[in-house]
């Protein structure tokens, strides 16, 4: 991985981007969060051929590659958001420049699919990036979430987040992680996540819990929880089973990341619930085991 990079910060008047990496994007959700940026102080521009549809995913790999890059190189865009998940972004990650996306270093911001270009950009360009929130829903990002989000793109210190304590202990290192599927899918790529001294964060939507058992089993069978210096678990919305009542989610993880002697807190405020508050990917992070927090140590973006 190259040198580790942050990007330039961003604050109102400036002109964020929204890009569809993934699936097909709703035009009501688009203009309701872009609304809401818009209220924010934010510019927000789009190409017309956002709401593209080729089958699930907004337009062809070479559309949704082209956007991307596109705005990486405009010279008055200064940040990127993903206006949805769904899938999409590993067919794109061969026609994407690395070494572009780095010298631009423009804050890049989603989650659920999005996980696949963060992890990418973190290893390919050496450049930190945002898991936060998108356009993924008929209001767009709430009042407190587009508040942070303002704050991390600024370089303000953002404050912990808190969820349930369930080992303790306390750790710190970088903070890396999103959809627990995404992570699982890294592994055998160039972008395979890289867990040593790192925090590992993690959330999920509408997996049964054995398909989070196997993809956490994964994760461990290539020594990416042994390497982990700790696990902050974030919403696992929709993950239940019909057919199974037990075990829950809740209580697969406990019986995975439990059998570890590192710092474990569930339930924290980030993936598909509301609040999904934004947090920086590659930087150093503290997470309490005894408090239930989880707190970035350093901000995102650098002015230099």
């Amino acid at each position: 991985m190259p040198r580790l990079l942050k990007a330039r910060p961003v604050r109102p008047g400036d002109c964020i981007a929204v890009a569809a990496p993934g699936f097909t994007v709703d035009a009501a959700r688009l203009e309701a969060g872009a609304a809401r940026l818009r209220g924010a102080g934010f510019r927000v521009c789009w190409r017309p051929d956002l709401l593209a549809q080729q089958g699930y995913l907004a337009g062809s790999d070479e559309r949704r590659a082209t956007e991307l890059m596109q705005w990486v190189e405009d010279a008055d865009v200064a940040a990127i958001l993903c206006a949805r998940g769904g899938y999409g972004a590993h067919r794109i990650i061969a026609r994407l420049d690395a070494a572009r996306v780095r010298r631009a270093r423009k804050p890049l911001i989603g989650f659920s699919d999005v996980t696949t270009l963060l992890l990418w950009q973190l290893r390919a360009a050496g450049l930190v990036g945002f898991h936060g929130p998108m356009f993924d829903r008929d209001a767009g990002p709430s009042e407190l979430e587009l508040e942070q989000l303002v704050r991390a793109l600024a370089g303000e210190a953002l404050p912990p987040l808190t969820g349930h304590a369930r080992r303790g202990g306390r750790a710190e290192g970088r903070l890396l992680g999103g959809s627990l599927t995404l992570v699982a899918a890294s592994l055998g790529t160039p972008w395979e996540i890289d867990t040593r001294g790192a925090i590992l964060a993690l959330e999920e939507i509408g997996e049964k819990p054995y398909s989070l058992d196997r993809d956490l089993s994964h994760l461990a069978a290539a020594g990416k929880l042994d390497a982990a210096l700790g696990f902050a678990v974030g919403s696992l919305l929709g993950c239940e089973d019909p057919k199974r009542a037990r075990p829950t989610a809740d209580e697969v993880v406990l019986e995975i990341l439990g059998r570890y002697e590192k710092p474990l807190v569930t339930g924290l405020p980030f993936g598909h619930e509301e609040p999904n508050l934004i947090w920086p990917v590659g930087v150093r992070a503290a997470l309490d085991g005894e408090r239930g927090e989880l707190v970035s140590l350093e901000a995102g973006v650098s002015r230099r």
